[in-house]
Parts: C-alpha cells; structure tokens; sequence
C-alpha cells in the first residue's frame, strides 16, 4: 500500500484529517480514492491551463483546499458525480483569479499591448454597427434584444421575446436568421 498524503496541494493548508475525510468522500477503498483524486487534479489543471490560467496548478491547489475544507458539510448530502463538484469550486476560484489580475493591473497602471486581434475586433464592430444601421429601427431592437444575455437569463430574454411579439420561439428564430 502508498501513502496518499504525499499528493496533497504542496501550497495548501489542508489538515491529514480533512484530506483524509476528502479521500473518504470519493472513494471507500483509499487507493482508488487516491485515484480518482489525481484524475480530478490533473483534469482541472488541463481545463485551466487550456483556458489560459497561468497558475493553473495554484488555481488547483486552492480548489482542493475549499473543497477539502468543507467537506463534513459537503459529504452527507452530496449526490452526483463528485468530480463535478470540483469543476464548480475551480470555475468560481478561477474566476476570483481573473478578478485578482486585473485588479493588479489597474493598481500598477499596466495596461495590455493592443493586439491585431484586438483592431480585428475593432472593425468587425464597426462594420457590425454600420449594418445594424442600415435595417429598420424596429428589426434592429428585435436582433439586439434578441443577442442579449447568457446561459439561462438569454433563454428567459427569447421567451419573453416570442411572447411580447405574438410567436412561438421557432418562428421568432426565423424571423431573426431573415433579419440577420
């Protein structure tokens, strides 16, 4: 048999205990514990590292250490693939991360060099507004309306969309892809 405790995040301040009671929770049988926990690690710092998270294995390290931390609240109730619970902690430390960057950058006054993809966008924007421009202020509002939002909230916006303008949502669709 191998100690896992070797394979705790070396910058956390995770307890033997609570890293023990981490194990526990994935796996009755500590080996394959030992497994899954390593799959899980070395997924979430490929994720990160492919979102372009330079400290990825830190991002990763913290991660373990919330989860870690609370897993005598977590454990009980928890149903589901565990893996899953981890991607949820790292999107929010990784979004903390995010924030933490650019808050250092407008403490020193840095700001990033601009890029040809940047004055690609430019004038993708521009051309994007002189077309908006050129069709009828009503169908203009329906498309921006239309584009606004994310995940759920965009989902709401469309329906509430179909619904103010007498459609169901298939004939709102094509209404836009016309327009568009």
């Amino acid at each position: 048999n191998c100690d896992l405790r070797i394979i705790v995040p070396m910058n956390s301040d995770i307890t033997p205990e609570a890293f023990d009671a981490l194990l526990a929770w994935l796996d009755d049988n500590r080996e394959e514990a030992g497994k899954k926990y390593e799959i899980i690690r070395v997924r979430l710092v490929k994720l990160l590292t492919c979102r372009g998270c330079w400290e990825a294995e830190d991002v990763v390290d913290e991660t373990i250490s919330r989860v870690a931390a609370k897993i005598t609240q977590i454990a009980p109730g928890y149903q589901g693939e565990k893996g899953l619970y981890f991607y949820g902690v790292a999107k929010k430390v990784y979004l903390e991360y995010q924030k933490e960057i650019v808050t250092r950058r407008r403490r020193i006054g840095c700001s990033l060099p601009q890029t040809d993809e940047d004055e690609e966008l430019e004038r993708m924007l521009k051309q994007l507004d002189e077309a908006l421009s050129t069709i009828p202020k009503s169908d203009r509002e329906l498309i921006l309306t239309y584009y606004t939002g994310t995940g759920k909230n965009k989902i709401k916006q469309r329906q509430a969309l179909a619904k103010q303008s007498g459609l169901g949502l298939n004939p709102l669709r094509l209404r836009v892809f016309r327009i568009r």
